[in-house]
């Protein structure tokens, strides 16, 4: 089903766009170095071109502390996108508004990228014990053209795996080269030194996985990290898929989740970031499990942000906490 509100906020910014078309021109004059140009969907597009990129003008759409599921473009965003040498976004279905952005404003393909279109996608499941679905969690139009033709529902969060997110780096470079073939020397640099961080990355979180006492984790809350078990062969159990919009369980599932803490014998509890945390708190209360967050980083807190938190930092944040949930 056509979310009303967001179809109607993308035609009123593209109905504005020509009007502040002057202000999109004053604005990219303004700019630190007059040079490349890179607007991010979210924070790991953010972080991944700022790692590739380094002294280019960098704009993160989702505004830090917010969710996904609530973010609108505005006409400054659409304008950015626009004006931009490089737009990078997730490209599931919770970014349709982008992709039929890049379709009504004819922008050039070669100038964005979708990280799910980089990597080998996951369909979004459902296991046992989580809450029946309650209607599509996602938008949909009929006529927009996909990038996975067949509709299935992707998950989005490509990143949680470290292999993942070197497949992104290289795309980022490689278009970045292409863009400016001046600097791809020093694109490639950087995009070397940065995937041997992620390489680290992986191998600490497979040295973790390999000795720890179990593979089973629960989240009592969205499960947006399937790419992660993936890639590390962790089995898990959880309230939602990765891109539901629901944010309250039944007591039904609650319960599961319960008795699955209990049998396992399950030392940790997760949720997600930006939660609120209360499906996490029910289930720890009854079992005495411990109540910790595993980030997709998809977004960071306003705190992080300024502070200059990274991917690669947030997911070492990751790390410990799945050591201790795994032991």
């Amino acid at each position: 089903m056509i979310n009303i509100k967001r179809l109607f906020c993308l035609m009123l910014a593209l109905a504005m766009l020509a009007a502040l078309s002057g202000c999109a021109a004053s604005r990219s004059e303004r700019s630190d170095n007059g040079g490349l140009t890179i607007v991010a969907a979210n924070f790991p597009a953010y972080d991944f071109a700022r790692a590739v990129a380094g002294d280019a003008n960098l704009t993160l759409l989702l505004p830090p502390g917010s969710d996904a599921h609530s973010y609108e473009p505005t006409p400054a965003d659409i304008i950015a996108i626009q004006e931009c040498s490089l737009f990078i976004y997730a490209g599931g279905e919770n970014e349709e508004w982008a992709t039929q952005m890049i379709q009504n404003l004819e922008l050039d393909p070669d100038k964005a990228i979708a990280m799910l279109d980089v990597v080998e996608p996951l369909e979004e499941e459902r296991v046992e014990g989580m809450e029946p679905e309650r209607g599509h969690s996602h938008d949909h139009d009929g006529d927009a053209q996909h990038s996975h033709e067949d509709h299935a529902e992707y998950d989005e969060h490509v990143w949680t795996s470290p292999k993942n997110a070197v497949l992104i780096v290289r795309a980022i470079c490689d278009k970045l080269s292409r863009i400016c073939p001046a600097d791809a020397d020093r694109f490639a640099a950087n995009a070397e030194s940065y995937e041997k961080e992620l390489e680290r990355l992986d191998d600490e979180f497979r040295e973790v996985v390999d000795s720890g006492k179990r593979r089973t984790l629960v989240f009592a809350d969205r499960f947006p990290v399937r790419y992660f078990t993936e890639e590390f062969g962790l089995k898990y159990y959880a309230a939602f898929p990765g891109c539901s919009a629901e944010s309250e369980a039944s007591p039904k599932t609650v319960a599961f989740l319960i008795d699955r803490v209990r049998e396992e014998n399950i030392p940790v509890v997760f949720k997600t970031e930006l939660s609120n945390g209360n499906i996490a708190r029910a289930v720890a209360e009854s079992t005495g499990a411990k109540v910790l967050t595993f980030t997709s980083c998809h977004n960071l807190t306003r705190d992080e942000f300024r502070s200059g938190a990274t991917y690669i930092s947030l997911m070492e944040g990751n790390l410990q906490n799945l050591r201790e949930a795994l032991n």
